[in-house]
C-alpha cells in the first residue's frame, strides 16, 4: 500500500468557511455565535469536494490511503477561547469522520484538538477521546504553539502537556506536531511558521528528557522536519554539548518525518541523513504548494515520484510507503488489519 499519513480537508464545501466566517465575526461584534446545527453540509457535497480532488489526485499519482485531518490553517486556535475552539474542532472533525465513512478505502481520520492558549491542555481530552472512540481516528494533530506564531505556551517537553501525552499513549495514537495560521506578520504561515515550528519543536524535545518519562510516545514531525535533516550536524553537536545520549537513542525511538519536501534533492538529503526508519510517505495534498515545478512539469506535492527516484532499496521504499506508518500508527495498523489488508 502507499499510505500518505499527512493530508488535510483543504477542499471542504464553502458553507464551512461561511460558518467560520460567521463565528469569528459574533467574537468581534457581540453577537451570539452560530450554532452548529446552523451548518448543512450534505454527503454530496462532501463526495463532490473529493472526489474531484484528492481522491483524483490519489488516484492520478497511485496513493491507496490518506490519514485526514481538518485544514492546519484553519484551526487557528488563536482565536477566541476554549469554548470556540471546542465548538469548531467538533466540526472540523466530524465532518473527515463523513469523509471517511463516504470513502473507507481511502481516507481514515486524524484529530484537531480545541486548544487555546492559556487553556490546560487536559481540556482537549474529551473531544481526542471521541475522535478516538467514536470515530475510529488513528492519530491527532498537536499544536506547540496555539497563540499563533507569539509562542506563549511552554516547550514540549514541560509537564504542561501531560495530560496529552498519557492519553496519547492510552489510545496508541501518534501526533503530527502541525501549528496552524500565524497571526504575527514576521513569519508567513506555510513558508516561515510551519518550518520554524517543526525545527523547533524537534530542539524542544532534544533538550529535554521528555522520552525518558514516555518511552512510547511517538511524534512525527511534517515537512520533512523543518531545518532538522540539513542541519543534522549542528543537532548532534548541541546534543553533545547538553550532555544529551545520541540522537539515534535519544529521540528517533519516538520522533519521525514525513516526506512533504518538495524538490528531489530535498528527498536525497532526508533520505540519506534520516533513517529510513524514521522517515513516513506524506504529500499534504491538496495544501501550501499547489503549483507545477517548471524544472519537472510535474506538480511540486506529488512526493510519490521522489521516492521512486531516490536511491533507495525495494525494502527501503516498502517502509517509507507503507511499513513505517502501520508501525507508527499502531490503529492505523489494527484497522487494516481487519480489513484483511
Amino acid at each position: 500500500m502507499i499510505i500518505d499519513v499527512h493530508g488535510h480537508y483543504t477542499t471542504a464545501p464553502a458553507a464551512l468557511g461561511a460558518w467560520r466566517d460567521r463565528q469569528v465575526a459574533a467574537l468581534k461584534d457581540g453577537t451570539p455565535a452560530p450554532l452548529a446545527s446552523q451548518l448543512h453540509i450534505s454527503d454530496d457535497e462532501l463526495r463532490e469536494s473529493i472526489e474531484t480532488n484528492q481522491l483524483k489526485k490519489m488516484q492520478e499519482r497511485g496513493s491507496d490511503l490518506t490519514v485526514f485531518s481538518p485544514r492546519a490553517s484553519f484551526m487557528a486556535h488563536h482565536i477566541g477561547g476554549f469554548q470556540v475552539s471546542a465548538t469548531w474542532a467538533a466540526i472540523c472533525n466530524e465532518l473527515c469522520f463523513r469523509v471517511s465513512e463516504l470513502f473507507p478505502d481511502h481516507f481514515i481520520g486524524a484529530a484537531m484538538l480545541p486548544q487555546s492558549p492559556g487553556v490546560d491542555p487536559a481540556s482537549c481530552i474529551p473531544e481526542l477521546e471521541r475522535c478516538v472512540r467514536d470515530y475510529g481516528f488513528v492519530g491527532i494533530n498537536l499544536n506547540p504553539d496555539p497563540s499563533g506564531g507569539h509562542w506563549t505556551s511552554p516547550p514540549l517537553c514541560d509537564r504542561h502537556w501531560w495530560p496529552i501525552y498519557e492519553k496519547m499513549i492510552e489510545h496508541d495514537v501518534p501526533a503530527m506536531i502541525h501549528v496552524s495560521t500565524s497571526c504575527n506578520a514576521c513569519f508567513h504561515t506555510t513558508g516561515a511558521h510551519y518550518l520554524n515550528a517543526d525545527t523547533t519543536a524537534f530542539m524542544q524535545c532534544l533538550s529535554g528528557d521528555l522520552f525518558k518519562d514516555f518511552p512510547t510516545l511517538k511524534f512525527l514531525i511534517p515537512h520533512g522536519g523543518g531545518a532538522v535533516p540539513y542541519h543534522w550536524g549542528r543537532f548532534r553537536g548541541l546534543a553533545q554539548e547538553l550532555k544529551k545520549p545520541l540522537l539515534d537513542e535519544h529521540l528517533l525511538n519516538n520522533i519521525f518525518f514525513d516526506t512533504c519536501v518538495y524538490h528531489q534533492p530535498g528527498i536525497d538529503l532526508l533520505t540519506e541523513v534520516i533513517p529510513v526508519k524514521n522517515v513516513l510517505f506524506a504529500s499534504e495534498m491538496i495544501g501550501a504548494v499547489r503549483g507545477i515545478d517548471p524544472t519537472t512539469g510535474h506538480h511540486y506535492d506529488d512526493t510519490k515520484r521522489y521516492i521512486e527516484a531516490a536511491d533507495l532499496t525495494a525494502e527501503e521504499r516498502h517502509q517509507i510507503f507503507e511499513g513505517n506508518a502501520r508501525r507508527v500508527f499502531g490503529r492505523l495498523d489494527a484497522h487494516l488489519k481487519r480489513k484483511g489488508l
